[in-house]
């Protein structure tokens, strides 16, 4: 019998992280978060706001884990609904989950606020952080991932070099590659070997979206340009076979993993 899951969704067979147990920290009905990306496959954004708060209490996480049965697990992975750096507390559930599990904790965030000590507090205790960087320039990311007029690409891009270079963990850096960026391959490659992510991961949007996702020729042409980097490509990766305790939940929040 599938548990009627609300806070905690999968495990899905990830590309990048294997087996991944989603952990959802905001949890809303409605999509909170800073962008609201053209190819986001969890819909629109219906809260726009860059103000951490705590949207559910810690102690509601580790409940539903309690009634997970036995598991084989690459990775507990905080993202969902939103974006995940938003809940106050992310760092609060990360040191609550690993008291009851022994798997690597991942949090996939949109490098909004990478900016910020609070929030360098709480993913420093992470084992991967993958943080998206779809754009070279303001004007590119302004038309990808259609950020509140608040957020800055230069702000976003040293916020990633100065997290990297005092990071202890594994750090990666995920770049979403559709008609409107595969022209600026070679500049985004470019700012990806400054920041110097310890793996480059190159995606599009395999799962129905706004928009088309490129083809298998198309991520191997751009794959070139990342020729000194430590890449993979959702293309060339074996996807472990998991099997899912939520139900059509997963689907809802998983976006593309």
């Amino acid at each position: 019998m599938k548990r009627d899951f609300k806070y905690i969704y999968g495990p899905v067979s990830s590309w990048r992280l294997g087996g991944s147990l989603g952990i959802d920290p905001i949890s809303q009905a409605i999509k909170i978060c800073t962008f609201n990306c053209i190819y986001c496959q969890i819909g629109s954004t219906g809260h726009f706001t860059d103000r951490r708060e705590e949207f559910i209490p810690v102690s509601r996480i580790i409940q539903e884990m309690s009634f997970l049965p036995v598991l084989t697990l690459d990775y507990m992975t905080f993202s969902g609904s939103g974006e995940p750096t938003l809940a106050k507390n992310l760092g609060k559930m990360i040191r609550a989950v690993r008291e009851i599990r022994e798997e690597k904790v991942a949090v996939i965030t949109n490098s909004s606020l990478m900016n910020r000590e609070d929030v360098w507090e709480d993913l420093a205790i992470a084992d991967l952080i993958v943080a998206k960087l779809d754009a070279c320039s303001e004007d590119l990311f302004k038309k990808i991932n259609q950020p509140m007029k608040t957020t800055q690409f230069e702000t976003i891009v040293n916020g990633l070099k100065d997290f990297k270079s005092n990071f202890t963990g594994k750090m990666a850096l995920q770049i979403m590659f559709i008609n409107h960026n595969k022209e600026y391959a070679r500049e985004i490659a470019q700012i990806a070997m400054e920041i110097n992510p310890d793996e480059v991961q190159i995606n599009t949007p395999l799962r129905q979206c706004g928009v088309n996702p490129l083809s298998r020729d198309d991520l191997k042409e751009i794959q070139e340009y990342f020729d000194n980097q430590n890449v993979i490509s959702v293309y060339e990766v074996r996807k472990k076979t998991v099997k899912s305790l939520s139900g059509g939940d997963t689907l809802k929040r998983r976006g593309k993993t």
